[in-house]
């Protein structure tokens, strides 16, 4: 499994290239912003751009900002000319670029289409559900973004949980938990039903109601998420690689490594925690503790 750093940080890049563990970097217009606050809003953006390509030893996506195919083919097409030669510039194009549902729908597909036909690689993101992954791949996206961290909190949200209240963006979402907690709710509802016609429990909407509030269309979590997404491109040989995105701890990183992903993008804060263990810290204290003067002397020269 390659891993990504998803940061705009020239700083937080150049500390994880140099662990020697960062196989590439992903960046979005949230991200850039995030850095430039950092620097007080003065920063010369081209510049900055090449930093990390020449800083990254492997892709980097840069995200276009508009959502009609003809713009965002424009915009891609200016990022991929003037970049490429920084480093290996990767376009990352929103799989659905409607602002209303209604408009814009197809867009992303034909931009990713386009870009494909002329040999820019493109990054499909903001990716949310399998059915979104199949039309990225079939369009031909080199990479596919599913999104975990954010489908983790749009169930958490759909049950009345309140994040910065009953959970933290970091948290771990237990879906084992969550599932449990569903076959409870479905089995309290389907008791409280006084008939014996399976066409009528079937019909009613509370039971539907308590069937469908704990899962997206069928999907438990972003890590479930991913896992359909890997399991449909590998039944069909699709090329595009998987991007397990919006990874908020290290319990999901492992857990997309454990699917057998292609890529996951993780926050520096992410990285820094995949380190560190309370143990690993207490045993390279005994360790040092309990060096003997004999052995200190052989490192003494």
């Amino acid at each position: 499994m390659k891993i990504f750093l998803d940061t705009a940080d020239v700083d937080e890049i150049s500390f994880a290239v140099s662990a020697g563990v960062i196989d590439g970097v992903t960046t979005n217009p949230s991200l850039i912003k995030q850095a430039v606050e950092k620097r007080g809003g003065s920063i010369n953006m081209e510049e900055y751009i090449e930093k990390i390509l020449e800083l990254t030893p492997g892709p980097v996506s840069l995200e276009v900002i508009s959502v009609s195919s003809e713009k965002m083919v424009e915009e891609a097409r200016l990022l991929y000319s003037r970049f490429r030669k920084h480093g290996q510039v990767v376009i990352k194009i929103p799989v659905c670029s409607s602002l209303d549902g209604v408009n814009n729908l197809y867009d992303g597909l034909r931009a990713i289409r386009i870009l494909a036909s002329e040999g820019i690689p493109v990054n499909a993101t903001l990716v949310m559900s399998p059915e979104q992954a199949i039309l990225a791949a079939k369009a031909g996206a080199t990479y596919v973004s599913p999104f975990a961290g954010r489908i983790d909190d749009y169930i958490r949200d759909r049950i009345g949980m309140k994040r910065g209240r009953d959970y933290q963006k970091s948290d771990y979402y237990d879906f084992n938990l969550m599932k449990k907690v569903e076959s409870t709710a479905i089995d309290r509802v389907l008791s409280s039903k006084n008939t014996n016609s399976p066409k009528d429990v079937y019909l009613d909407m509370e039971v539907r109601d308590a069937v469908s509030r704990l899962n997206d269309n069928g999907i438990h979590s972003g890590v479930d998420l991913v896992r359909s997404i890997v399991t449909i491109f590998r039944n069909y040989h699709f090329k595009s690689q998987v991007i397990a995105s919006s990874i908020r701890n290290t319990r999901q990183v492992r857990e997309m490594a454990e699917i057998g992903v292609d890529i996951v993008t993780i926050p520096f804060y992410v990285l820094k925690d995949m380190l560190i263990h309370h143990k690993t810290i207490e045993g390279i204290n005994d360790f040092i503790k309990d060096v003997v003067e004999p052995y200190r002397k052989i490192f003494a020269r």
